[in-house]
């Protein structure tokens, strides 16, 4: 401070400024209060005095002063508001992963509990396959339509309704009387996940910032989590009360509704409102729809294997006198390896070429299924545990990708990546299902192991955007 001074009142002397005190006065003279406005005044008449410089320091230091006070609070403000920005932004994806949660949590019921309705209605292995396949099925038909609303307009609807349709019908799958209600409930069940997910997954890009795909792999986290632990939940609830009492687990999701009511934040318009449905295609896809298309044909054939492991494992174990305990525990580690590998590929993505990652996924993929095929007794469960580990990344992966090529229709793109591919994945349910009943279900699941072979080629056709 004393530099300073000393620096001025030589400058003061010299007379340099004379021209600097009077800008300084006048640019401030706006801001600064009446008294200060006073002292400006009470200065520039003492301009023509001889102690006009004397006066004018102080003048000078004090407009100084207040210049750095202000920058200080700037700072301090754009600092507070990036901190609070920050605060909203975890907690809307929180709520958007456990939106996931709860719906994937429902949505699980099914897979474990197929050896018991295969006694109850002595179902084939077709039927399986159809009851499996219609269950995901339903994906082609709510989730394209559902992600292009979303794209259109500002609604918590489908964020909301889809948990809650999970939580109501797939615990009534226990009391139906027959096998085509059955298949009704576990329909009106899966539009939930399939209504909630292309809307959440839309709704991240808007509080991700720079971390799209370790933000996309939380919300893919959320519904595995959900996806692993609900198979153990309903073994053990249907193991130890009966199959009649599942309905009952419905209450336990119906109170979280009432959290995630209060939680979910309001979705983010895309700016396509006033477009019509095929403008709006246009807009979305534009010249990026081949790209878009092989990542979609390589979620189609990913879906096939997640989809034959869930539909025919449980059955061969039941088969092999294993306890239905021990099937859900399977299906679970199966589901949970992905809470592992899933941020960590995520995270990986934000780094570096995804299409890499990919090519060490798939190998290793394709590595463990066969060991899974091949073990016995304990090994059973590490053969499990690692195929999902392998598996599970590859769809936060590829919604990222397919975002990256349209992001003006984020909701939309993600329904025919997930969605669309698992509803088409499904409809080779069937006609596997009677390739079990013809050959067996293990020879099935080998043909089955050959599949990601075909997605390593299709990798190299896919562009990827920096």
């Amino acid at each position: 401070m004393s530099t300073l001074i000393l620096a001025g009142a030589a400058a003061i002397r010299s007379g340099l400024l004379l021209n600097p005190v009077r800008d300084v006065c006048l640019n401030d003279s706006n801001d600064l209060n009446n008294s200060l406005e006073n002292r400006v005044d009470a200065a520039h008449e003492c301009m023509l005095t001889k102690n006009r410089c004397v006066a004018r320091f102080p003048i000078l230091l004090l407009g100084a002063c207040r210049r750095l006070t202000l920058k200080s609070r700037h700072s301090a403000s754009v600092s507070e508001s990036f901190e609070f920005s920050n605060t909203e932004n975890a907690r809307a994806i929180f709520a958007l992963v456990l939106v996931n949660f709860v719906g994937y949590f429902y949505a699980s019921f099914i897979s474990p509990l197929l050896p018991l309705f295969l006694d109850r209605f002595s179902l084939t292995l077709t039927q399986v396959g159809l009851l499996t396949g219609m269950y995901r099925l339903v994906g082609i038909f709510v989730e394209p339509s559902v992600g292009y609303i979303a794209d259109h307009y500002r609604t918590r609807l489908f964020v909301l309704m889809g948990p809650l349709l999970a939580i109501v019908f797939i615990p009534l799958v226990g009391i139906a009387p027959s096998f085509s209600i059955l298949l009704l409930f576990a329909c009106l069940g899966a539009i939930g996940p399939h209504m909630l997910y292309p809307t959440s997954v839309g709704m991240v890009s808007a509080y991700s910032g720079q971390h799209l795909g370790f933000s996309i792999s939380l919300i893919e986290v959320g519904g595995i989590v959900g996806f692993g632990i609900g198979p153990l939940f309903i073994t053990y609830c249907v193991g130890s009360y009966g199959l009649e009492y599942a309905p009952f687990t419905m209450v336990l999701g119906l109170a979280l509704m009432v959290f995630l009511f209060k939680v979910v934040p309001l979705p983010r318009e895309e700016g396509l409102k006033g477009f019509g449905f095929v403008r709006s295609v246009k807009e979305i896809l534009g010249e990026a729809w081949p790209s878009i298309l092989v990542i979609w044909v390589i979620m189609v054939l990913r879906s096939i294997v997640c989809q034959s492991v869930f539909t025919f494992l449980p059955v061969l174990y039941a088969r092999e006198e294993r306890s239905l305990i021990s099937i859900g525990l399977i299906v679970s580690l199966f589901v949970l390896s992905g809470t592992i590998s899933s941020p960590l590929a995520g995270a990986l993505s934000d780094r570096m070429s995804r299409k890499r990652i990919l090519y060490f996924l798939l190998p290793g993929a394709m590595a463990c299924l066969y060991l899974l095929l091949c073990m016995s007794g304990a090994w059973v469960y590490l053969g499990a545990f690692m195929a999902g580990f392998f598996l599970w990344p590859i769809v936060p992966l590829g919604v990222v990708m397919a975002q990256q090529w349209a992001p003006k229709g984020r909701s939309v793109v993600s329904s025919l990546i997930i969605g669309l591919a698992t509803g088409t994945a499904a409809m080779v349910m069937p006609a596997l299902g009677k390739a079990a009943d013809l050959f067996s279900i293990r020879p099935v699941l080998f043909f089955v192991w050959l599949v990601p072979l075909l997605m390593i080629g299709l990798i190299r056709f896919v562009p990827e955007k920096q």
